[in-house]
């Protein structure tokens, strides 16, 4: 699974609350719950973003309260991938279970800026910045959790293994 996109950036210690307000976790519909991604730290981001962009943070990205509302409204809002210095182990799991690929890699964050061009191979971890060329090997990802992104998020992952026992 190869993902290209504009690259933006936040911080360390990225929470839940920032990623997406608890005032707005009242919202049932996805794409409603995507008009408020970031509302507090980039106010513009859900008019800039573009399907397929990626965030780029640095450690403990999703810390915080364990809502699925915050992969949902990055996933929805139209990023394709996260990268991360590390991640908050709820967020990790949340990610992998609604589709959103995640990296872990401790030196592309420091070496991408925001706007710049990102292409990543979530399957082999390789992720590389468009402007200047620089190549990075992001931690690899177990071969099962690849296999849940692959299908779309763990329901579907479970529906198309529920097929297959079927068949069987």
């Amino acid at each position: 699974m190869k993902i290209q996109g504009m690259a933006w950036k936040v911080g360390d210690h990225v929470d839940t609350d920032l990623i997406i307000p608890a005032r707005f976790l009242n919202i049932s519909d996805k794409n409603e719950i995507a008009k408020h991604c970031f509302a507090d730290l980039k106010p513009d981001f859900v008019e800039r973003v573009r399907l397929g962009d990626i965030l780029v943070a640095g450690v403990n990205f999703g810390c915080g309260s364990s809502r699925e509302h915050a992969p949902w409204a990055l996933k929805q809002a139209g990023i394709g991938a996260v990268i991360a210095k590390s991640f908050a182990r709820i967020f990790y799991r949340s990610a992998f279970n609604i589709g959103l690929p995640i990296l872990e890699s401790e030196e592309a964050p420091d070496q991408i800026e925001e706007g710049e061009e990102v292409s990543l191979d979530f399957f082999t971890g390789v992720i590389e910045n468009e402007n200047s060329k620089k190549r990075f090997q992001a931690r690899p990802v177990p071969p099962f959790m690849r296999s849940i992104i692959d299908a779309g998020g763990l329901v579907e992952y479970v529906k198309r293994a529920q097929g297959q026992w079927r068949q069987a």
